[in-house]
């Protein structure tokens, strides 16, 4: 469960949750507005904390984790794009990609080369070194798709990720999570309100209201 207290009730976001994904799926998260979607994703990352329950990542508790911890395991495990880029403004898009295997202690010649070669793949060779201020809106999601994907980890979790895109990005975009699944075997869990997404998943996963209405394979 999760819950916030707002002035004096305690507003029920998630309850009742009781599911597990199997490595290398595919699935999708879908519901109406304010149905506890992105709330879960970043539970399942480990950026929140349930209030009460628990969350196994590779049979690992991550609620009792430190935090200095989870951050490393996440650093070493999740891959997170977020619907609103997240980058940091002071950083140039060579060096957001380069952040997470800053952060998990990767030699910065290999990090670098690493970084380069995602923001080449996702076609921004020519804007490594522009800062976020001077990018498009899906120039900055392209950017956070290489990050998501520079430290090659085993699960995806994604947010949104082709909301603010125009079609021909939110087409590379999605293209890119498939072949990191398809081909590395990642896991993917990714919110959506695209009916064409869902429809390429192996698993949707359906939020009202904070609980799961169904949970079918497609």
């Amino acid at each position: 469960m999760k819950s916030i207290r707002s002035g004096s009730r305690l507003v029920e976001i998630l309850r009742g949750l009781d599911f597990s994904v199997s490595r290398g799926t595919f699935a999708v998260i879908q519901g109406p507005s304010g149905s506890g979607k992105s709330t879960l994703l970043g539970l399942l990352a480990g950026l929140d904390r349930p209030t009460s329950g628990e969350i196994l990542l590779d049979g690992e508790p991550l609620s009792t984790l430190p935090e200095d911890r989870m951050a490393l395991l996440r650093g070493r495990k999740i891959g997170f794009v977020f619907q609103a880029y997240q980058l940091v403004p002071t950083l140039t898009a060579l060096e957001n990609v380069m952040l997470p295997l800053d952060l998990t202690g990767r030699p910065g010649r290999e990090a670098r080369q690493r970084a380069v070669e995602l923001l080449e793949q996702v076609g921004l060779a020519e804007r490594i070194l522009h800062y976020p201020v001077q990018l498009s809106g899906g120039e900055q999601q392209r950017v956070a798709l290489a990050r998501a994907f520079v430290t090659r980890p085993p699960i995806v979790l994604a947010d949104e990720p082709t909301g603010n895109l125009d079609t021909r990005n939110g087409e590379l975009v999605l293209s890119m999570l498939l072949q990191l699944n398809r081909e590395s075997g990642a896991t993917l869990l990714m919110v959506t309100h695209d009916e064409r997404i869902a429809a390429k998943a192996g698993r949707r996963i359906t939020l009202v209201d904070g609980q799961i209405v169904s949970d079918t394979a497609t």
